[in-house]
């Protein structure tokens, strides 16, 4: 089987505000790298519907606030959560929420 030269692999990213498509191999390969791990999948899971802080996902992964944070960092990168911070009881919160709701992928 032979691939062709000129097809170009496409990521489509959407929400109801916001559309981005995505040639760059170095981005794609971000995303996906981001996908890979069953944590991160999780973490996006739970803030589907309401951003989330540090503390409460780290509570229901029962995982530690660090590694969630670590988490959170490499989907912030790879541009699939958008962070805010937000004072709480006891300091400063950084809520995490989704920035997309469809991922598709073109050949």
């Amino acid at each position: 089987m032979e691939i062709s030269q000129t097809g170009i692999l496409e990521l489509n990213l959407q929400n109801k505000e916001e559309s981005l498509s995505i040639e760059s191999d170095d981005q794609i390969e971000k995303i996906v790298k981001a996908l890979s791990s069953r944590t991160r999948r999780k973490i996006l899971q739970y803030i589907q519907e309401d951003p989330m802080d540090v503390s409460d996902i780290a509570s229901c992964l029962s995982m530690t606030e660090a590694n969630i944070s670590a988490q959170i960092k490499k989907l912030e990168e790879a541009g699939l959560i958008t962070c805010a911070y937000s004072s709480g009881a006891h300091g400063v919160r950084k809520l995490s929420k989704l920035r997309f709701n469809r991922l598709t992928i073109k050949f």
